[in-house]
């Protein structure tokens, strides 16, 4: 056995990878005190794996013992929070880590930690309408709706209940690029008239637009993503989280202040 003096913090991350029960463990002490019969219950470790995490958390100073009790120290609990972040982080990681060529770049001030709580719903072969089926459950419990972006493929297979839900009031907002406004007008011009003259639907055109969509509902905010290709939605990705909202709200009122009203002028070659 190494000593410690000898041994590295990688090695003490190694100890703790090797087993997820000493993971679930020390998660757990952190929490709140627990005899050894909790933890074999919580964590569903074998009575010798329990003794064998305890013991070295003990030789650790990580945990203490008070009668049939145990707790974390101040630096078992340090270190617990630690692993709680890393696993979290990696998690995240994970989620991200086939799609985030798809999101938003670092200059558009669109961060990983944006993303840590966000639902991540992805295309597949077997499932190519997932993000879009997410997205219409969203648009569909909220009163007030704004998007900007291009993703004809995520707005299009929605049109019909999008209709329904403006002439029902959801206050609606779009700010779109010239060449979408003028394919939406001149393939559904009549789908489009009632919503527009409903007089809860906007829509405003921008010329230069970034690579993906922006929507916002009342609870919770939206990024979604086409490939360049085929325009097909490959991911939605949707959080409540207030740095997620303040980042989109920016960049949507800066779009906003930069667009025009749709007119036939405004749309035109």
């Amino acid at each position: 056995m190494m000593s410690r003096a000898t041994s590295t913090p990688l090695d003490d991350i190694e100890f703790l990878a090797r087993s997820e029960h000493r993971v679930a463990v020390l998660d757990a002490l952190a929490d709140r005190p627990r005899s050894r019969v909790a933890l074999r219950r919580e964590t569903g470790a074998s009575s010798s794996t329990i003794g064998r995490a305890l013991r070295a958390f003990e030789e650790r100073n990580w945990i203490r013992r008070t009668g049939k009790r145990y707790e974390t120290t101040q630096l078992g609990a340090f270190v617990a929070a630690g692993l709680r972040e890393l696993i979290d982080r990696l998690e995240t990681e994970r989620k991200l880590r086939d799609t985030w060529e798809w999101l938003p770049n670092e200059e558009s001030g669109f961060t990983v930690e944006m993303a840590a709580d966000a639902v991540v719903t992805v295309a597949s072969v077997d499932a190519p309408y997932r993000p879009v089926n997410r997205f219409a459950s969203l648009f569909e419990e909220t009163d007030e709706f704004r998007f900007v972006g291009f993703d004809i493929a995520l707005l299009e297979p929605c049109k019909d209940e999008l209709r329904e839900r403006v002439l029902e009031g959801m206050r609606t907002e779009i700010i779109d690029p010239p060449s979408v406004a003028r394919y939406i007008l001149a393939t559904y011009g009549e789908h489009c008239a009632g919503p527009l003259e409903s007089g809860n639907l906007t829509v405003r055109v921008h010329d230069d637009l970034p690579p993906y969509g922006i929507s916002l509902f009342d609870d919770r905010v939206a990024v979604s993503c086409a490939d360049r290709r085929s325009g097909a939605v490959q991911l939605l990705l949707d959080t409540d989280a207030p740095t997620t909202r303040e980042w989109a709200e920016s960049a949507f009122e800066r779009c906003r202040h930069e667009s025009r009203p749709l007119t036939l002028e405004s749309v035109s070659e």
